[in-house]
């Protein structure tokens, strides 16, 4: 991986640090130009007329996102984010009353709301699964606790607040020994290293563009393995998912289509395209492993700079970094690298519900590399940081 390269071709390298990855990763070039050839193309011709020209490479994304992640085309859909995805999943799970959903304490928040709010209107019940002493899902209480309400385990890989990375691949295991279906939100770990769907065992994955995949805000896709579609009942039904059956009826169409809907942002779509390419020719083993090292490296700055707290979880961590300086809020933290021309962001704690309720951790300051960054950015990162400490701000 030749990062002088990649940093050549991403025009954000040249203006900021930017350690804003699990929020929204810098554009390549290239992938720049995919989206803005197609909107010149659409007000050159049309919308409909440069999406039918666009068709081959529009269906090319499907393809590369099933590469990706180790499925099939037929069960790719495409969304205007992760969050409809998942939910598209999630609430096409028919639950009755008494049903449980077993879930993690790392667990997204707007997860969380969907959860609740399934429990609200038919009576479900929500299991959080305790952490073990690493902090990760105690993937020993989750099979203790399955039983024959269990309708679902839906789990977040990499949570929103942390490196901790969930022991996916246990879980798939549990799960389908159960015959429970197992959902997993991906969306920050799906261009940040390896995720294989038969390696992991889940029925359904979310993921994003523009995280760790680099694509353009505005995308997002679900993964549904084939042999669980006639256990659901998608809850939209519009003309790409369903066809009418010429009297009062309609049946739904094969594949995971019968989730999507007929819309699409084609640009965006094809930018999508380009960043899952460039992902697959860089190799997700060597952006994984360049990831884990960054990661590494500036969880171990932080941890030796005097008045700062690494506040990570698990056994197995990632480039997601979060952290609490003595004396000084998150927020002004983000805003006084900001001035400095580096982008972090910080946590929001009602974005990890269940989390909060066990460690009741304030807003922390989230860093998260990616591959294109380099160890004198984080260096530099560290040191802003460090220079805050227990100074009035």
């Amino acid at each position: 991986m030749d990062v002088d390269v990649l940093r050549a071709g991403t025009p954000g390298c040249r203006n900021r640090i930017h350690l804003n990855n699990a929020g929204a990763a810098l554009m390549s070039q290239q992938t720049l130009d995919a989206i803005v050839g197609h909107l010149g193309l659409e007000a050159r011709i049309g919308g409909y007329e440069a999406a039918d020209a666009a068709a081959d490479r529009v269906a090319a994304v499907y393809a590369g996102l099933a590469e990706l992640l180790g499925g099939r085309t037929d069960e790719i859909a495409l969304f205007d984010n992760a969050t409809h995805a998942w939910q598209a999943a999630f609430y096409s799970v028919p639950l009755r009353p008494g049903d449980r959903v077993l879930t993690g304490r790392n667990e997204y928040g707007s997860n969380v709301l969907a959860y609740l709010q399934a429990a609200r209107r038919v009576g479900a019940e929500v299991v959080v699964v305790p952490n073990d002493a690493d902090g990760q899902l105690d993937t020993a209480a989750l099979a203790g606790l399955i039983d024959g309400r269990t309708r679902l385990i839906g789990v977040t890989h990499v949570p929103t607040a942390g490196g901790l990375v969930n022991p996916a691949a246990e879980v798939g295991r549990i799960a389908r020994a159960a015959g429970v279906p197992y959902l997993l939100d991906a969306t920050q770990s799906v261009g940040q290293f390896p995720v294989d769907v038969d390696e992991i065992g889940c029925d359904f994955l979310c993921g994003t563009g523009r995280k760790f995949l680099r694509g353009p805000r505005g995308t997002g896709f679900l993964w549904v393995r084939s042999g669980v579609l006639e256990q659901l009942d998608p809850h939209v039904a519009e003309i790409q998912s369903a066809e009418w059956d010429g009297a009062r009826g309609f049946d739904w169409v094969p594949g995971a289509q019968r989730f999507a809907t007929w819309e699409l942002n084609y640009a965006a779509v094809l930018g999508l395209g380009a960043a899952v390419d460039q992902a697959l020719n860089l190799g997700l083993d060597e952006i994984g492993k360049r990831n884990a090292e960054l990661g590494d490296r500036m969880r171990g700055l932080l941890e030796d700079t005097p008045g700062v707290t690494v506040h990570d979880l698990g056994r197995e961590r990632c480039a997601i970094v979060t952290a609490q300086v003595d004396g000084v809020e998150a927020e002004l933290v983000v805003a006084r690298l900001a001035e400095s021309g580096v982008n972090v962001t910080s946590t929001e704690p009602a974005h990890q519900q269940f989390d909060t309720e066990e460690r009741n951790l304030p807003p922390l300051v989230r860093f998260s590399a990616h591959y294109y960054n380099t160890e004198d950015e984080l260096e530099h990162a560290a040191a802003l940081v460090g220079a805050m400490v227990g100074k009035r701000l």
